[in-house]
Order: C-alpha cells, then sequence, then structure tokens
C-alpha cells in the first residue's frame, strides 16, 4: 500500500497550480516553443531528488503539468527549501 502524498506547502501549491493554469492556457504552438524552459526544470528536480533515476522522459507537452507536479511533491518531500520551490516556480511561471 501507497501512502498519500503529504500536503504541499500553501506559497508552493499556490505556485504549482498557478503554473499548470497558466501552461494549460497556452497556444500548442506557444507551448512547443516554451517546453525546454519546463523540461530544464523537470530535470533539476529530478536530480536534486532521485540523482541515479536518469532523466525524465519526455512525454510531449500535454504531460509536463503532470510530470511537473510529480517532481515537486518528489521534491518537497526530499526536503526541499519551500520558500526556493516557491520562487522556482515562479520564475517558470513568468517564463512562460
Amino acid at each position: 500500500m501507497t501512502t498519500p502524498p503529504r500536503p504541499l506547502p500553501t506559497g508552493v501549491a499556490a505556485e504549482l497550480r498557478r503554473v499548470t493554469d497558466r501552461w494549460r492556457t497556452l497556444p500548442v504552438a506557444e507551448a512547443g516553443r516554451r517546453t525546454a524552459t519546463v523540461r530544464t526544470l523537470l530535470d533539476e528536480l529530478a536530480v536534486a531528488t532521485a540523482p541515479h533515476a536518469g532523466p525524465v522522459p519526455d512525454l510531449g507537452p500535454a504531460a509536463l503539468p503532470d510530470q511537473l507536479a510529480v517532481l515537486v511533491y518528489d521534491a518537497a518531500a526530499a526536503g526541499e527549501d519551500p520558500q526556493r520551490l516557491e520562487a522556482r516556480l515562479a520564475d517558470l511561471r513568468r517564463a512562460l
């Protein structure tokens, strides 16, 4: 049996929601141009939480919000500083 994830800190949860909402409103062409920006953060979070797991698989632009959510939860569970995580998500949102 798997234990449910702990709730994210309020600020991190709010920024994650803002990023995913923003991503889902982007036109397809715009999302395609900004995929690398999101993937950079995905890869950084993956290395920080599971350095030997290898790269995050490229499942296409539609999967990026879900992949980001999983990695944000993983980073929070691994002890990533909530303020730093919130700031990284805010930077990503502004870049979108």
